[in-house]
Order: C-alpha cells, then structure tokens, then sequence
C-alpha cells in the first residue's frame, strides 16, 4: 500500500463512520491534494464536508478550532510543517489551551496533518522540520508517522481523539509502496521495535527510519554487534517505557533525527534518557542529527545537511571505536 492511501483510507472511513469528520485545507477539494491524500474524498463527501480554502493557514486552523468547539471532528491539512509557522497562535494559544482554560468544559476534537522534513531542492523555506515545536507545547498530542501501518491506524486514533492532535508526515514517503500490517489492536502513543538487538538501540522516527535501516547491516558488520532499531512513533507522549526498556538491554544508545541538533527533537529524547537510565549506560549517548544551518536548495549542500546512510554509518562507527565496542 502507498504511504498516502493508507491516510486517504483513514480519512475515507473516518467520514463515512462520522458525518461530524471534516477534512479542509488548499487544493484538499476537487485538486484531490497536494500529495494526494484526499484523492476521491470530494467526488464522495461533497463541498460541504471536503472544503477548499485560501492559502491561509492562521485561517484554515482558526476556523477547523470553530468547527471543533461547534461539536464537528475537524482534519485540518496544511501543505508544509514550515506554512504552519503561520497558524501558530491558534494552535499554541487556542487549540492547545481551551480545554484548560475552560476547566475541562470545552474540548478541540482537532487533527492537523502536515509533512515536514527536507524533500529534494525545496529550499530553506520548505523544508524544515518543526516537531521539536510543537512537542514542546502542553495541550497538544504529537504523532509521527513513518509508515503505512502507522499512518492508517495512527491517523484514525488521532480523528477520534478529543484533543488536539500534530500529525506529522513526511514529504518523501506519500508516494512509497509500503508493506502494511493489520492490526488487532493498536495503541498510537507505542514506540515500534523495528529490529530487535542486543548491544545498541537506535532510536529514530519518520523518514530517518529507513536511511537507519539501511545503514545498520554494514555497521554490524563492521562492529560485530547486533543492532536494536525503536521508531518512536507517538514524540508527545513519549513512550519512555518500550526506550527504557531496549536501552536497559543494550546499555547503549543513538539518536537518529532530521532535525537541526541545536535543540532538536532528539535533545529531549537523550535528556530523558540521560535522568532516567544514566547509571544504565555503558556509554554517552550519541546524537546524529541535521547540520545547523538553513536547509540548502543546492542538492549536495542538501544532503550535506542532513544524516544520510553513510553518515550513519561512519558516525556510529567512529563512535562505537571511540567508546570501546
């Protein structure tokens, strides 16, 4: 299944289970999307229920936190996580806060989709990467997804919850065909064990989970370890419990993340695990994370920029000789 049907299929039977379900944002309507997301919702919904919007995101937001308190379940699309800077008074101020401002009274019944992360020659303005914003904010549930499994079970968690929700995608994964698993039961705020190991944990989510992948057979290899591979999945709550858990096994852990590393997303992952599980360590956890610079359009500043599978690679293992493994 491609990344994207999996979310359009989450959003098409969230609608047709609930007439109250909503999807508005630019070129969501008749376009199908920017990313195609919503491909056939309108043909199916009609105007009223698949709308169309200006390229006004405080606007789109404003209006979807309306919807919400007027007792609909809004899916509010923005194109890019860098466009949401513009809405960002009424999610912070409004749609994370009502419920505790109003004592419990009120509630956002809201989810906002937007991918984020470096696609291919987008430039700076595009392709930045803001989850370490938005987890930063009470109120507020955050979910990554990476996958197609994630991004239909998470994406029909997210609709039915009565608070705010940030769900976040990536640009590179809408059109890559994916293996999807059916699920019995599924919990979006669980961390995923990709890979099972024994001597370190590598911790990542969204598109860093396949550039981790790929790099950790040769860095096995060339190490003589056995590698565990966690996707966090839910970055608000954060699922401390399945970390703390390989990390107790491993003694050793690496953060993977696109973000920029000066007060990147991953800063608060080895925070906590640093006040949690510090006497657990056999080593200083180590942080592979995005240059701090804005994001070049230039393709090899690019990918300079950014961890890629090599630099995984000669990072960890320059490490791992570092610190004895």
């Amino acid at each position: 299944m491609l990344y994207r049907e999996a979310l359009n299929r989450a959003i098409d039977e969230m609608m047709e289970a609930d007439e109250s379900v909503v999807i508005l944002g630019e070129d969501v309507g008749r376009y199908g999307g920017s990313y195609r997301v919503s491909e056939g919702l309108f043909a199916k919904y009609g105007a009223k229920r698949v709308i169309d919007t200006p390229i006004a995101e405080l606007s789109i937001v404003g209006n979807a936190i309306g919807m919400a308190i007027a007792g609909l379940r809004p899916i509010a699309e923005i194109m890019t996580v860098n466009f949401s800077l513009l809405a960002m008074d009424q999610i912070v101020n409004h749609a994370a806060k009502f419920r505790y401002m109003s004592g419990g009274k009120m509630t956002i019944p809201l989810t906002i989709r937007m991918p984020g992360g470096v696609s291919r020659q987008l430039a700076a303005q595009h392709s930045e990467s803001y989850e370490t914003l938005y987890s930063a904010i009470p109120g507020l549930i955050v979910l990554a997804a990476s996958n197609a499994t994630y991004a239909y079970y998470g994406l029909k968690a997210a609709i039915a919850m009565n608070d705010p929700v940030i769900f976040l995608e990536h640009e590179l994964l809408y059109p890559q065909e994916m293996e999807f698993k059916e699920q019995k039961a599924f919990d979006p705020f669980k961390a995923e064990v990709v890979k099972e190991g024994k001597d370190l944990t590598i911790l990542t989510y969204l598109k860093m989970r396949y550039d981790v992948l790929e790099a950790v057979p040769t860095i096995e290899k060339e190490l003589g370890i056995s590698i565990e591979v966690i996707d966090l999945n839910s970055l608000r709550p954060l699922d401390m419990q399945t970390i703390a858990a390989s990390v107790q096994k491993t003694k050793r852990v690496v953060m993977v993340e696109e973000d920029h590393k000066t007060g990147g997303y991953g800063a608060e992952v080895i925070a906590r695990i640093t006040e949690e599980l510090f006497y657990t360590l056999d080593a200083p956890p180590l942080r592979i994370a995005g240059e701090d610079v804005p994001i070049a359009y230039n393709r090899k500043l690019e990918l300079a920029s950014i961890p890629t599978p090599e630099k995984i690679v000669s990072r960890i293992i320059a490490w791992g000789a570092k610190h004895g493994i």
